[in-house]
């Protein structure tokens, strides 16, 4: 029995220090957010989960009102903890590929690839054995994301990361918890 999945990074939002869980969209991303609930409302979608973050849940509250679904929260699809000190833009980049380079790497008092990535696809396994057969929709972050689909499919790392937009929506379908497909959905 297939089980779909959408999976939906959020849509943009201003980054501001300290705001991890309460940014908001921006305009654009608002924007956008009405976009990916025209995109995915006539899916046929059983059930909406989401990383707790605000611009997370901005990104589906559109389809949960839509179809009539209440959202539920997974705090373990929050995004990655990168630090406990602020890091540069122009560092991401190749903090990123060192991340996937070795999934072991962290930075003082942040997550590494291996300890997000087992935290976000134990919920995404407990998704797949609850909905099985159905199609869920599950909104979270660009680095939460693609850990998730590379558990199933290592050649989603840090070059798909670098490619990904906000939002984003990739459908995957599963046949028990073997990935049999991705598909992008999301048109910019």
């Amino acid at each position: 029995m297939k089980t779909i999945i959408y999976m939906v990074r959020h849509a943009e939002s201003p980054y501001n220090e300290g705001t991890e869980r309460t940014r908001e969209l921006t305009l654009n991303g608002k924007a956008n957010a009405i976009k990916v609930t025209e995109i995915l409302k006539g899916k046929g979608i059983h059930t909406i989960i989401s990383s707790p973050y605000a611009r997370a849940v901005l990104t589906l509250e559109g389809l949960a009102t839509a179809l009539g679904l209440d959202m539920q929260l997974m705090e373990d699809l929050r995004e990655r903890h990168f630090s406990d000190e602020v890091v540069a833009d122009e560092d991401f980049s190749a903090i990123t590929e060192r991340m996937f380079a070795d999934p072991e790497y962290a930075l003082p008092g942040g997550e590494s690839n291996k300890v997000c990535q087992h935290r976000a696809v134990s919920v995404l396994k407990q998704i797949l054995e609850e909905y099985s057969g159905k199609k869920v929709a599950i909104g979270t972050h660009g680095h939460v994301m693609t850990l998730m689909i590379n558990a199933f499919d290592p050649t989603y790392g840090v070059d798909f990361i670098n490619q990904i937009s906000k939002p984003d929506i990739y459908q995957l379908q599963f046949d028990g918890m073997r990935l049999e497909k991705v598909t992008r959905l999301w048109e910019e």
